[in-house]
């Protein structure tokens, strides 16, 4: 019997990938689902590029804007709902496209989660602790010492992944990095991975004009609305963050655009990084022409 088919498309931020996706998926007569966890949260639009109407295109997506910011979700809650969500989907459709810069969840999906060892408590307060006491730059270093591999492709902003690696390398003095090589999960479909590419140079420029766009759009007000929640994992996201010392008055507004870029361009190298040991099927350069003969190379047949 055929088994149904999970495409997923990857590549870093701002390369293109919605676009991609949604001409793909008009091709073939299929959903989407994102695994941008960036865009899993109602509030907040503008500052994940969340795709308009008019940029879907008529396609349906899922996992987009489903869910507030005050529900906690993790990657387990998204692999199990994308999996009980694709049970569904391929009673109707040969093929499901998976798209989103988010590779952990991405992986979740196709791979199933790893098995991590339990923290105790006390090793969680310490560390808590630590950056409460000694900063986040601290736990970068201790991070960077105890798992140099991790260390290369986690957000090195975000104080809640960090303290989770370093509880994780604390308990079990093995390196965060060990765990993420386990047995992967029997899955009911077969996988064709997409990664997209394009130049450093060309990706960078893109990055700038979409955060420049994105203050157009109105971020700076999406994020000041946003700001009694500041504290809230979702709201460690890049672009959200950077403005916070504009609101407090201790930095310009240019210098945290600037700055959102910056961590933008960062967030870009660290997806690169990940996708550079995670290779896949198929790499694209970002502008490929969706046609009959790119769709037989990716073994995929039209259905409209």
């Amino acid at each position: 019997m055929k088994r149904p088919k999970l495409i997923t498309i990857s590549g870093p931020t701002a390369i293109g990938k919605t676009s991609f996706a949604v001409t793909l998926a008009k091709h073939l007569g299929c959903p989407i689902l994102s695994s941008d966890a960036r865009q899993f949260f109602k509030e907040m639009e503008i500052g994940t590029a969340v795709p308009t109407t008019t940029e879907q295109q008529g396609v349906k997506h899922y996992f987009i804007q489903h869910k507030s910011i005050h529900d906690p979700y993790s990657v387990g809650d998204f692999e199990k709902d994308a999996i009980t969500l694709l049970d569904s989907l391929f009673k109707n459709f040969e093929v499901v496209i998976l798209v989103g810069g988010s590779n952990l969840y991405t992986d979740a999906v196709v791979h199933g989660l790893d098995t991590f060892p339990d923290v105790s408590e006390a090793i969680t307060v310490m560390w808590q602790k630590a950056y409460k006491t000694q900063g986040l730059a601290h736990l970068q270093e201790e991070l960077k010492r105890l798992d140099p591999i991790y260390f290369e492709i986690v957000d090195t902003q975000n104080h809640v992944r960090l303290l989770r690696a370093l509880g994780v390398c604390t308990a079990s003095k093995k390196p965060y990095s060990f765990f993420l090589a386990q047995p992967k999960k029997p899955r009911s479909f077969d996988t064709v991975s997409i990664e997209l590419t394009m130049s450093r140079e060309k990706l960078y420029e893109r990055i700038n004009r979409r955060v420049d766009v994105m203050i157009e759009n109105g971020l700076v007000h999406e994020a000041k609305t946003l700001l009694p929640y500041k504290n809230l994992n979702a709201l460690q996201t890049v672009g959200y963050r950077e403005l916070l010392p504009y609101f407090d008055g201790k930095q310009s507004l240019e210098e945290s655009i600037e700055n959102i870029k910056t961590n933008t361009r960062r967030f870009a190298k660290r997806q690169l990084t990940w996708l550079r040991n995670h290779p896949v099927q198929f790499k694209l350069p970002y502008d490929t022409t969706i046609d009959r003969g790119i769709l037989e190379k990716l073994d995929l047949e039209i259905s409209v």
